[in-house]
């Protein structure tokens, strides 16, 4: 495991000497130790021509190449804990229709490194790709394989690649293991249509980069799942070329970097309206954003909050409900009696005609949407957080677009489990998933203000993203049929010409329920 060490500021390089001294039957060896720039190593170097210039201690040059030397042992600064990492390929993420409607990047892992587009979840902690692959998604011949390129991760293809063993701290299932030193099988059924993934944990190189004006390649190693069975969704279209779990249980990447001391122990995520996002690790946010302090259960922690109020339009629902912050689901679930509040003040300030309800389509309040349909004529909503700030919500609604009109839907839906604040409702924001100071924060923010590191996948990416309707109201409809997606997660999306592919999954503490529908045109 890569382990953070002292800087060349704390800490010193020594050149040892070896010195033997024979005593009775044996001998003793000891060592004298001389710093890098020491008068006998210079003398050394100066008769050698090893090193013809040598920098005055304590100079800036004399840290600075101390510093440099770090570098290259170490592979990356790691005198700056607040240094953010991204991954090698960069920062984007990319909401893709045809694959759930989730946002996914591409990861590279092992030696050499080989590249997955992996779906992200903050409602899930294992990052687990296909491997060894007993029943696995095809990687050719179906629909969303000739769009993207996908593989299968080779343990013996990686010459850094190790197992996890029963002894680990992190095998959460000894009791099904052979032995102390056998490899430590893991399982995770997430409840959607028999969803799962199961096969052995693995450790392997990440491969990561610094965020800085001089960026470095950081290799970390971490535990990941080898899935070697996959079942329900992950077979058709729902990350089938893995998932990348954020939670905040030990096994979770964000954790293992921290734990490393490679990154502070915070992320974030941004969503922008286009369906372009950024991930970045150790990002701890800035003193103005807004933030709402999480509530832990030590058992199973996850990203709870409490919301002490909701506005739509002008009225007021008052009320503490606790929910999840979950990037792997794309719409929003409310329990009742706080859904029937929401939508019925929603409604009755909505302008244009409701559509029957319609039982092949999870949103209950559909309008068509009139030609001179604006913004300004769908209610507004808010969230007001534990804590006294406000978290504006700027897509309420999901437009599909049907054979003959445009139709805007509610994009929240009613739960009989738990509240969970999808990504449609963190649409505009650069959320931090604080996980040192337990806070949930977030600033309105163009995922664009971040730097482009990777602008040709953002190019062959962005036909999957929704492009916006006029009047600020964002389009989710694209011309990729949709179908399929994971747990914690639910997806849905529509063509503009006949037909609409939905899979919305209903997550629950430990997995989610999840139904299919196939929606043909509203006339």
């Amino acid at each position: 495991m890569i382990k953070r060490k002292m800087s060349s500021f704390t800490k010193t390089i020594f050149f040892l000497w070896v010195l033997s001294t024979k005593l009775c039957d044996g001998r003793i060896f000891t060592f004298k130790m001389h710093h890098l720039f020491s008068e006998p190593v210079k003398n050394w170097s100066n008769s050698t021509g090893k090193l013809s210039h040598w920098p005055a201690k304590g100079s800036f040059e004399y840290y600075a190449v101390l510093a440099h030397r770090d570098r290259l042992l170490r592979g990356r600064k790691l005198s700056d804990i607040n240094a953010t990492l991204s991954f090698s390929d960069g920062n984007s993420t990319f909401r893709i229709s045809s694959l759930g409607f989730l946002h996914y990047t591409t990861v590279q892992l092992g030696t050499p490194g080989v590249k997955f587009m992996v779906a992200l979840d903050t409602g899930s902690d294992l990052f687990w790709v296909p491997c060894d692959c007993t029943k696995c998604a095809p990687t050719e011949g179906t629909t969303y394989a000739s769009d993207f390129e996908l593989s299968i991760y080779d343990p013996k293809g990686s010459s850094t690649s190790k197992r996890v063993t029963c002894n680990s701290s992190l095998c959460a299932h000894r009791n099904q293991c052979l032995g102390t030193f056998s490899s430590c099988p893991y399982i995770v059924s997430y409840m959607s249509a028999q969803t799962s993934t199961s096969g052995v944990l693995l450790e392997d190189v990440l491969h990561l980069t610094t965020e800085d004006g001089h960026p470095e390649l950081v290799e970390a190693y971490v535990t990941f799942g080898c899935g070697q069975v996959q079942s329900g969704s992950f077979l058709d279209v729902a990350a089938p070329n893995g998932l990348f779990g954020l939670g905040m249980e030990k096994i979770a990447v964000p954790s293992i970097l921290s734990q490393e001391g490679l990154t502070a122990n915070s992320f974030s995520m941004c969503f922008g309206h286009d369906g372009i996002g950024r991930i970045s690790f150790g990002d701890k946010g800035s003193p103005d954003q807004e933030e709402t302090p999480f509530n832990l259960n030590p058992p199973h922690p996850t990203y709870n909050v409490t919301i002490t109020q909701i506005r739509v339009g002008t009225a007021i629902i008052v009320g503490d409900i606790t929910a999840l912050f979950d990037s792997g689901t794309s719409f929003t679930y409310l329990v009742d009696p706080t859904y029937s509040n929401l939508a019925e003040n929603f409604h009755s300030q909505a302008q244009d005609r409701r559509r029957p309800t319609d039982s092949r389509i999870p949103f209950e309040y559909c309008y068509d949407m009139s030609p001179e349909a604006n913004a300004t004529l769908i209610p507004s909503m808010s969230l007001k957080m534990k804590g006294g700030s406000d978290f504006p919500v700027y897509d309420p609604i999901i437009v599909i677009s049907t054979q003959s009109k445009l139709v805007y839907c509610l994009a929240v839906i009613r739960s009989t489990e738990l509240n969970i604040i999808g990504q449609n409702l963190m649409t505009g924001y650069r959320v931090i998933f604080d996980r040192e100071r337990f806070v949930l924060g977030w600033t309105k923010y163009d995922c664009y203000d971040v730097e482009e590191t990777n602008t040709s996948e953002v190019e062959s990416y962005a036909v999957s993203t929704p492009p916006p309707v006029s009047a600020g109201i964002h389009n989710y409809s694209t011309p990729e049929s949709t179908s399929k997606d994971i747990r914690n997660t639910d997806s849905g999306s529509c063509v503009p010409l006949r037909t609409c592919h939905l899979h919305i999954s209903l997550p629950a503490f430990f997995g989610v329920v999840s139904i299919h529908m196939h929606m043909a045109y509203m006339a």
